[in-house]
């Protein structure tokens, strides 16, 4: 197989066919030994209905679909693990991201490019906040993370086969795909866009999920918080030893009654403060080394259509 295109979707029962569509004409264009992944999160509407409407008719499109909502990240793992194409490319399926770009990421795989990403140029129909939100997210992870990472990018992207059998080989469960894909390194390059709103329905990541992600991605990629809260915690400890020299030079050497229980009380809410702060960094890296020692499996399959147990053979290796 030549290309394969993942398609990870959730309750995206309005933009399959359409997504189908414009993707399919694309794709044969390209070349004819291409594949389209369908990889259904547990959605609850008529999804894979009509992924599978699509399928009656051209063998070409296949079908995972979990027991229950996974999260996008164990979506896109899944994919990589089921598509047999020597390129792979990842795209949502709300048509934000323009299905005809994949023949330029295609060009550039040509060229001997590994990692093709696609690059915002601007981005249509989302609000101030969320843009705003967006940057500061990736300004903060490239000053935080060992792994430089590019900035407004998503997941849209090309793979060759060598980076997805990289891939393939992590289960860890905390995943930033994004991440993952320039950790593993060879050649990268990119391909800008304009990135449109959705076609149909409305966006699956709310900021509570947003900043959920923006926490994986911090930690999975990053020791700085640990080391910043360490120079911290140094700093407050010895602010902490000067103010109590201040208090036992001034009761020995002065008659003056000691005040200020105000901002005495203000000054150890604020170390406590911090120090609480310190901890639940530090419970955070905890916790997700108990996730990962539990070593159950990263999602659960319900049902597979066209995908020959690739899964299995997957974990026999």
């Amino acid at each position: 197989m030549e290309l394969s295109v993942v398609i990870p979707v959730f309750n995206e029962e309005e933009n399959v066919l359409p997504m189908y569509n414009r993707l399919k004409q694309v794709l044969n264009e390209i070349t004819d030994e291409h594949e389209i992944l369908f990889v259904d999160d547990g959605s609850k509407d008529l999804t894979v209905d009509q992924v599978m409407f699509i399928r009656e008719r051209d063998d070409k499109v296949k079908l995972v679909s979990f027991s229950r909502n996974f999260g996008h990240e164990m979506a896109n793992s899944a994919g990589f693990r089921n598509a047999s194409g020597e390129a792979v490319v990842i795209i949502d399926g709300d048509l934000q991201d323009p299905p005809e770009l994949i023949a330029e990421m295609y060009k550039k795989y040509k060229e001997g490019f590994d990692v093709v990403y696609a690059k915002r140029r601007k981005r249509d129909k989302e609000t101030f906040l969320k843009k705003f939100t967006s940057k500061t997210f990736y300004r903060v992870m490239r000053f935080m993370s060992y792994v430089e990472l590019p900035l407004d990018t998503g997941d849209f992207r090309l793979l060759s086969r060598r980076v997805v059998d990289e891939l393939n080989k992590m289960d860890e469960h905390n995943r930033f795909f994004r991440g993952l894909t320039h950790w593993v390194g060879f050649n990268v390059t990119y391909v800008e866009y304009d990135r449109h709103g959705r076609h149909a329905g409305e966006t699956k990541y709310n900021y509570f999920k947003l900043m959920r992600l923006a926490v994986d991605a911090i930690l999975s990629f990053s020791y700085k918080p640990l080391k910043i809260f360490s120079v911290v915690g140094v700093t407050t400890s010895l602010f902490s030893f000067l103010f109590m020299l201040f208090w036992i030079f001034f009761k020995i050497f002065t008659d003056k009654p000691i005040e200020g229980w105000t901002s005495t009380i203000t000054v150890i809410l604020f170390f406590f403060g911090i120090l609480m702060l310190q901890i639940s960094i530090l419970g955070e890296y905890i916790a997700r080394i108990y996730e990962e020692v539990k070593q159950r499996p990263l999602y659960i399959i319900s049902r597979q259509e066209g995908v020959h147990q690739k899964e299995e053979n997957f974990e026999k290796k």
